[in-house]
């Protein structure tokens, strides 16, 4: 987190109360970055709205721009302001799609997911986070290079956020049923699954001191484990990365950070890997 340097909002005028802003506000404050509040609408004007927002920030000591702006779609706004803002992070607040519209269009904030060229924090209620608990969803099973280095950041965020909030630092990671017919006796037996997992989890339990009680490893999918888990414990925030594919399909990520969108009471920070950030500004620049 310390490496954000500028913060796009979005702005949701038809919301008195805006939960996204006041969540910017409070990571700004912490780690000394600059807000871009950006009203995606082109049918009304709201520079008064945008100028009296502004005006607080800057009552805090929050260096704030301002922008109205319109183009094709809601997504493809906030991403092209991104580009051209240089920011690092998008705050937007999310509110859940109509379930038969879900079915039968995807939903904006699931586009924005998969194709904001910049981790993005969807805030799910005002709920204060000071004192609360983060969840950092991993993969440990899965080691390749990517993937280590995206869980590295997953974790190192929730550290981040653990410092700013004062709160407690969770880790979870689910882990496939045992199979008898594994090449590998260690994936022949849960428990013996459960000890392999938690035994590539402990470079971070040892790093971040995360106790027992703080380490979840289960079975399961982890879009089943990971909102268990934040719901029940009452994450404030939860962190989750996704890995984009190569080649055609590199503008789409997995679903498992939209299924777990909409099924955590949590906030939720989704990353993504260096080169899938990449992919997605150059295809933004054609």
């Amino acid at each position: 987190m310390q490496a954000v340097k500028r913060i796009l909002v979005v702005i949701d005028p038809s919301q008195e109360e805006q939960v996204a802003l006041n969540r910017a506000s409070l990571i700004a404050g912490f780690i000394e970055c600059e807000l871009h509040l950006l009203v995606c609408e082109n049918r009304e004007d709201y520079s008064d709205l945008l100028a009296r927002l502004r005006v607080e920030q800057d009552a805090k000591g929050i260096r704030c721009s301002v922008t109205q702006d319109w183009h094709h779609n809601a997504t493809d706004t906030i991403c092209r302001a991104v580009a051209r803002e240089g920011c690092d992070l998008v705050i937007k607040q999310h509110r859940p799609d109509n379930p038969l519209r879900k079915a039968l269009l995807t939903p904006d904030d699931w586009k924005l997911l998969r194709y904001c060229p910049a981790p993005v924090l969807m805030v799910k209620n005002s709920d204060s986070w000071i004192k609360g608990s983060v969840v950092a969803a991993v993969d440990v099973g899965n080691h390749d290079d990517q993937h280590h280095v995206l869980h590295d950041t997953i974790v190192s965020h929730a550290a981040d956020i653990v410092e700013m909030i004062d709160g407690d630092l969770h880790l979870v990671s689910a882990h496939p049923a045992p199979m008898l017919s594994a090449a590998d006796p260690a994936f022949q037996l849960k428990d013996s699954i459960a000890a392999e997992y938690r035994a590539r989890a402990e470079p971070y339990v040892k790093l971040y001191g995360i106790d027992a009680q703080r380490l979840h490893i289960d079975e399961g999918p982890a879009d089943t484990l990971v909102p268990q888990v934040a719901n029940r414990i009452g994450a404030s925030v939860t962190i989750i990365g996704t890995v984009g594919r190569k080649g055609i399909a590199g503008a789409l990520i997995g679903n498992t950070a939209e299924v777990v969108l909409d099924q955590v009471n949590s906030d939720i920070l989704v990353l993504k890997p260096e080169d899938t950030l990449a992919h997605l500004e150059a295809l933004l620049e054609k």
